[in-house]
Order: structure tokens, then C-alpha cells, then sequence
């Protein structure tokens, strides 16, 4: 008889992962796949009656095989209904039989995983003493990515670019009042000095120039994840080294997909694991641009979820229903 299935809820799956927590876990699983212990599978995107799309993330972890999938969606019209637009649940499944074994609310797990990523190439690529962050973007990842580049390099500055200058104003106050050295700021004023610049819209057009960025900067280019998305000049690409999550999956939907539409060799771009492994450069030179892409991969979410789970056991806060 099938196991009852264990759920893991928002409210612990906040309580047990913490941003740390998913720094490790991604990293490791960047490693695994690498390494072959690990395996993707193609992403599935989909779209709802009206506004609405989704998409369907699928991996086999490589701790012990545990395969699953996670549905990540985007309803815009859910803000008139007093709703998050963004969700996202993990379902990971038996490895030994395939059955349903746990389903895991990952929307505060996205974000952190998200996040996480870019923290784990910041610290891989990024030059040691960089500490000007700046971060283009105002919305709720952006938060994110700030507060997980902060745990990888000593940040004297972050300049917040958005859209509306409200929104900047409101993000920096918030990381303020959490003590970090965050102000709004803008691409035209605020990049040329930047040594760390981060990405987080999901922008069709490039938002900064590649003659804006300087010598030794290190970008993260966080917001491309479906064709026709893009944030940076592919100009910029001639004269930097690039990186990916998962190259092939970049070169399909994420920031460099329209470059290798048009011609960018995919050997130019290196899996972020493989440097995490040694096997591949990361950052040959303290003038080098790095690009890091992060379309998102099931293993990212794998590891978090696996880990919430694990920790909701140990603190009894698991619920469970029988389907079976």
C-alpha cells in the first residue's frame, strides 16, 4: 500500500530552510549535475485560458535518485484578487516506486534558490573584494538576490535601479531598515561604478548597455527564463566570459538564447558546476567581465525542497494525507 503522502507548507518551509541553507544546497547540486550524478529533463511551459502561464521544471536528484518536478506559475490578474502572481510546488516522488511521496509550497523556496544561485556565482566568479552591488530590478526577487549576494561578498553599497523610482525607494528602505547599505539609484549613475550587477526583471529589451559596464565587473543576469526574454546588450557578450546554469537550457529560453540564435557558439558558455568542480575557468583575470544566466533548473528546486522536507520531519511539523 502506498505510503500517505507528506506535505510541507509555506510557513515551514520558511521556518526550516534558510537562505544559508539554500546557498549550500544549490551549490551541491550544480556539483551533482556536473559530475553525473544528477539528471535534467526538458521544461515544460504551458499556458492558463486567459493571462495566465506555468511551467513544469523536472529533475532526479543526486543525493539518492529522488526524482520530481516543479510547477512554477504566473497569474497576473491574481493582484486584482488580493493574490501573489507567482507560485510555485515541488512534488517529489518515490524513488523506489515512482509513487507520490511529498509535496513540498515552494514559492519562498523559489525565491531563496533563485537567489541562491546567483550567490553561489557571485562567490565562484566574482572578484574577492567586490562590494558595490548593483541590483536592476525593485520587485520581490530583487530582495532576494540583494540579501543573498550579501552573504558572499562584503557589500559597502547597493544602488536599487527600478522601474518607477517608488518601487527602488520602497526596496532600498527595506533592505535598510534590515541593515544592509542599500539606497535607489539608476543605471545611467550607478553602474559605471558598480563591481557586482544583478539582473531581476522580465524585460524583453536589453536594460543595460555593454559599454555601461566596466572592466572586472561581474553581472548575474537572474530574469530570463522563456524565449523573447532578455536584460543585457548582447555586445556585452563579445568581450566577457559566460556562464550558465545550464548552458543548453540558456541557449533555449534564458539570457543568451537570442545571441545563440544568432550565432554564439554554446562552447562559449560553461556549466556554473563545472567550475564549482575545477574542471572548467571561472574568473582568469581581475579585469574579466563574467556573465553568469539563470534560467532555474529542477535541481535547484530538488535540493531545497528535499532539505525543507527532511527538516519538517526532524521538527514534527509535517502534515500528511492518505491517497492511497
Amino acid at each position: 500500500m502506498q505510503r500517505p503522502l507528506e506535505i510541507v507548507s509555506e510557513e515551514t518551509a520558511r521556518a526550516v530552510v534558510s537562505l544559508d541553507d539554500a546557498i549550500e544546497a544549490v551549490a551541491q547540486a550544480f556539483i551533482d549535475l556536473s559530475a553525473g550524478r544528477a539528471e535534467l529533463f526538458p521544461v515544460a511551459l504551458g499556458r492558463g485560458a486567459d493571462t495566465g502561464r506555468f511551467g513544469a521544471k523536472l529533475g532526479r536528484e543526486g543525493v539518492d535518485g529522488t526524482p520530481g518536478l516543479k510547477i512554477g506559475t504566473y497569474w497576473p490578474g491574481n493582484r486584482a484578487k488580493g493574490l501573489a502572481a507567482h507560485g510555485s510546488t515541488t512534488l517529489l516522488l518515490d524513488p523506489g516506486t515512482g509513487f507520490p511521496a511529498a509535496l513540498v509550497a515552494a514559492t519562498y523556496l523559489t525565491a531563496i534558490r533563485t537567489a541562491a544561485a546567483d550567490a553561489v556565482a557571485v562567490r565562484a566568479l566574482a572578484r574577492p573584494d567586490a562590494s558595490r552591488l548593483l541590483v536592476i530590478g525593485s520587485g520581490h526577487q530583487a530582495y532576494w538576490e540583494a540579501r543573498a549576494v550579501a552573504r558572499v561578498r562584503p557589500l559597502t553599497d547597493i544602488a536599487i535601479a527600478g522601474r518607477s523610482n517608488e518601487g527602488a525607494a520602497k526596496l532600498a528602505r527595506m533592505l535598510a531598515e534590515e541593515g544592509y547599505p542599500a539606497r535607489p539609484g539608476t543605471v545611467a549613475s550607478d553602474a559605471a561604478t558598480a563591481d557586482l550587477i544583478v539582473t531581476v526583471t522580465p524585460s524583453h529589451v536589453p536594460l543595460i548597455g555593454a559599454e555601461q559596464v566596466r572592466a572586472g565587473t561581474h553581472v548575474s543576469a537572474m530574469g530570463a527564463d522563456e524565449p523573447g526574454k532578455a536584460e543585457l546588450d548582447p555586445a556585452l557578450f563579445d568581450k566577457a566570459a559566460l556562464f550558465a546554469d545550464l548552458p543548453a537550457q540558456s541557449a533555449a529560453i534564458g539570457e543568451f538564447s537570442q545571441a545563440v540564435a544568432q550565432g554564439l557558439p554554446l562552447a562559449r558558455i560553461t556549466a556554473l558546476g563545472d567550475v564549482l568542480r575545477g574542471i572548467a575557468a571561472g574568473r582568469q583575470s581581475a579585469d574579466l567581465i563574467t556573465i553568469f544566466d539563470s534560467s532555474g533548473t529542477a535541481l535547484q528546486d530538488l535540493a531545497v525542497a528535499r532539505l525543507a522536507l527532511a527538516r519538517a520531519r526532524a521538527a514534527g511539523t509535517l502534515q500528511t494525507i492518505d491517497i492511497g
